[in-house]
């Protein structure tokens, strides 16, 4: 199936599913809210995504709104046990036939490859079977981990956007666009 051309088309009510070697990427559920928030609400989990659910009531809601309509949002849960993990976000952005994508992943479960092969999954299906032209993610230059991430999946910084977005606080933080189009997703 291609993804229309306009901004709204191709949005699939289908619920997303796939596997990797370790993950399973499924619709979060009802009772995921507990889990999403045990991780959310960890130190340092929301330094770079202050909009991310802080209370229990926010959670359920962030939860309940990829119930539905248009799921934005994903769980990343173990094939071994079906443990929740994170999650990775994976919808329609500005522009036609691009989504974004990002991931969020539990502290307890950093640092072992989780973002990169749940991205991966994320953009073969993007490219392989919706068809899509381009992927973009956004991260602040100071999240390394996420920047390391989006160069071993072989997206090119295209923008690094000046004092662009309002900082917890106060102040102002940068912003580096990644993207990937689908004819280099093609020659990797």
């Amino acid at each position: 199936m291609r993804v229309g051309e306009s901004g709204s088309a191709g949005r699939e009510r289908v619920p997303l599913e796939l596997e990797t070697a370790r993950l399973r990427i499924r619709p979060l559920v009802e009772e995921d809210w507990r889990g999403v928030h045990a991780y959310l609400s960890a130190p340092g989990m929301r330094e770079f995504v202050p909009e991310w659910p802080e209370t229990p009531e926010e959670t359920r809601a962030f939860v309940d709104q990829n119930l539905a309509g248009e799921a934005r949002q994903h769980a990343l849960v173990l094939r071994d046990g079906d443990q929740l993990v994170g999650h990775v976000g994976f919808h329609p952005w500005f522009g036609p036939q691009t989504y974004e994508i990002g991931w969020a992943v539990a502290p307890a479960h950093q640092g072992r490859g989780y973002a990169t092969e749940a991205a991966l999954a994320l953009l073969a299906h993007a490219f392989g079977t919706l068809g899509l032209h381009r992927i973009v993610a956004t991260c602040q230059p100071q999240n390394t981990p996420s920047v390391r991430v989006m160069e071993k999946l072989g997206l090119r910084r295209e923008a690094h956007f000046r004092k662009c977005m309002r900082a917890p606080g106060g102040g102002w933080w940068d912003e580096y666009l990644y993207a990937l189009l689908e004819e280099d997703w093609a020659a990797r």
